[in-house]
């Protein structure tokens, strides 16, 4: 232990808190928290040896620290937390996947409530159910309950009126509230059958519906019963789907852990009311980790920014600190939080399924990790490349007539897409239709000398044949990167000449590349140029959405300056805009019921 950690130690409070580990460059590689601080850092800087070899790698790196002291161990959790979030330490367990999952939302408090599929719950009146790992499953349920309650199919709030009923209402599937008087209190009764199917009260509906339908029969109302039973069949039909994993009907979350040399696979298990509701999956690469400190790590951060914290939570192994996790859980969620390692019974079985299904993640990503493994080194092969093409960019063009001309560069890294590294271009030094010219620019955009601190390729695709693949060569060759990585061309096949597949041209060879039976690594590279392309024509559309806006509000009496750019912060798109009621123009900050009228019957003469 160096003289400044020592001096530093004898300074460090005995009390609860948050430490953070520093490298020689000043940056933070690891957060800790600690009900006894000065404890715990002893425990980095005064062992000799270590028990676990991530340790031992992060003392050798720490050249200085920084402590925070907090009032109770439940704040050090909290601040822990927020810290890691922040600064993203090398040697803390990152939760990557932070894929906002598909809830329903229900805004209860409105006239005629909706049904929505949302990304994000908010703190607001309306009452949400999930949230749902499969947005397929999603689909198909919201699906399912258009089919069977007559629930209005608009999102508009508050509901917009109509001159005439939507199509749903002439097959039956809406009342037509924006249309007709409908009775609020049966529009109700059916928001709370939907709110009954989503909580898992099924076979209480049917029983409800059954009894309903029995009574309407009697009454000889057999096209009500007949509307029931019709409910009442569809309503079985999704019972008989459904998985029940427990018969205590309580909200848990299930909790599996494995893990190889390469990756440690985390799965939980949502359950409620007692059914199988979704599966989550979270790999880390990270081999250095111990169990613990994934499952403490893991439970930090998922439930920090989880939308719905079930009352009972089943994990593999005991928390650090159980108590600590359990006071914090239970004062989000507003009510008792159980946190368990069971050893024994039917919740050792739900364990056991989560293992299972974390040990079944882990082989299907080492089977593909093979798999891309094998086919780029089949692409090298074939290519004839200097290196395996680990990063592979791909640029391509989009404009029309010479207007809104853009490009897009897609990155895919190990065979898969890396959409954080994914750039757009908008051409700066073309105002004309001309390819050559715009994948000029935007080649020496990407590789010019200030921008060459970026990893480079293992392989560039121009989207185009000899052409663009001769633009690019002399790029590089201007840039002095004619040999820093390979390049080659993709030319869609020509339909009139009956060209059977698209080509592949490489730099001093005159005929496309031969694929024969590895037509795959053609579709691979395919698959590449349709992302690129579909990535620049989607920003030459939102480009060209937004030069339609401006153009179509310059020719608006009463909008000038102030109130167009209100109107394109609010909008930002022509489309939008022109879908917008008079009442969402008249809210736009400088604007008025008059001339909001003014503007959208100016944009329904454009449309």
């Amino acid at each position: 232990m160096t003289a400044n950690l020592s001096d530093k130690l004898h300074s460090v409070s005995s009390g609860p808190g948050v430490y953070l580990m520093k490298d020689n460059n000043g940056k933070v590689i690891y957060v800790g928290k600690a009900a006894h601080l000065k404890k715990r850092l002893a425990s980095y800087f005064v062992r000799k040896i270590h028990p676990d070899l991530k340790t031992g790698i992060l003392v050798k790196k720490i050249v200085s620290f920084d402590t925070i002291v907090t009032a109770s161990e439940k704040e050090a959790l909290i601040l822990e937390s927020t810290l890691i979030k922040s600064y993203k330490p090398r040697y803390n367990v990152i939760l990557k996947d932070d894929k906002r999952y598909p809830s329903f939302r229900i805004a209860v408090k409105s006239d005629y409530p909706c049904l929505q599929i949302v990304r994000k719950m908010k703190n607001d009146d309306a009452v949400y159910f999930g949230p749902f790992a499969s947005a397929g499953a999603v689909r198909h349920t919201l699906k399912l309950i258009n089919k069977t309650f007559k629930l209005r199919k608009c999102i508009s709030e508050p509901v917009k009126p109509r001159s005439r009923p939507c199509l749903n209402y002439q097959m039956g599937l809406c009342l037509a509230p924006c249309c007709y008087d409908v009775d609020k209190q049966m529009y109700n009764k059916i928001v709370n059958e939907v709110r009954m199917f989503l909580n898992g009260q099924i076979h209480e509906l049917v029983k409800t519906l059954k009894g309903e339908m029995i009574n309407a029969a009697r009454i000889e109302e057999f096209e009500n019963a007949a509307k029931l039973r019709d409910k009442i069949f569809a309503l079985e039909k999704t019972v008989e789907k459904q998985m029940a994993v427990t018969t205590d009907f309580v909200d848990r979350d299930v909790i599996g852990l494995t893990g190889n040399d390469m990756y440690t696979v985390v799965v939980v298990l949502l359950i409620r009311k007692g059914f199988l509701q979704g599966v989550r999956h979270f790999a880390f690469k990270d081999s250095i980790s111990s169990d613990h400190e994934v499952i403490d790590s893991f439970v930090k951060q998922y439930y920090r920014d989880s939308d719905y914290i079930p009352r009972e939570i089943l994990l593999p192994l005991k928390l650090s600190d159980a108590s600590v996790y359990k006071e914090w859980l239970s004062g989000i969620k507003a009510s008792k939080v159980n946190i368990l390692v069971p050893k024994m019974g039917n919740k050792v079985r739900l364990l056991t399924m989560a293992r299972e299904n974390a040990e079944s993640r882990l082989t299907r990503m080492v089977d593909e990790l093979s798999a891309q493994a094998d086919l780029l080194n089949n692409l090298q092969e074939k290519l004839r490349l200097r290196s395996l093409p680990h990063r592979i960019e791909c640029f391509d063009n989009s404009g029309m007539m010479g207007k809104n001309l853009v490009a897009g560069m897609v990155v895919y890294v190990d065979g898969k897409p890396d959409k954080k590294h994914y750039r757009r271009y908008t051409i700066k030094s073309v105002d004309i239709q001309d390819d050559y010219a715009c994948m000029k620019e935007v080649l020496e955009r990407r590789f010019k000398k200030n921008n060459q601190n970026f990893e480079f390729p293992e392989l560039l695709i121009v989207d185009g044949g000899k052409g663009q693949l001769n633009i690019a060569i002399d790029v590089l060759e201007k840039l002095n990167l004619k040999n820093a990585f390979d390049v080659i061309g993709i030319a869609k096949k020509d339909i009139q000449k009956k060209e059977p597949q698209d080509k592949i041209y490489k730099p001093g060879r005159v005929n496309p590349v031969n694929f024969g039976k590895d037509i795959e690594l053609l579709y691979f590279l395919q698959r590449i140029r349709d992302e690129a392309h579909r990535y620049a024509i989607s920003f030459h559309r939102q480009k060209r959405s937004k030069t339609a806006l401006h153009s179509s509000l310059d020719s608006i009496p009463g909008i000038g300056k102030k109130r167009k750019a209100a109107l394109l912060k609010k909008f930002s798109s022509f489309k939008k805009l022109a879908q917008a009621s008079v009442d969402e123009i008249a809210e736009v900050p400088g604007m008025n019921r008059k001339v909001a009228q003014i503007v959208q019957t100016a944009l329904n003469k454009i449309t």
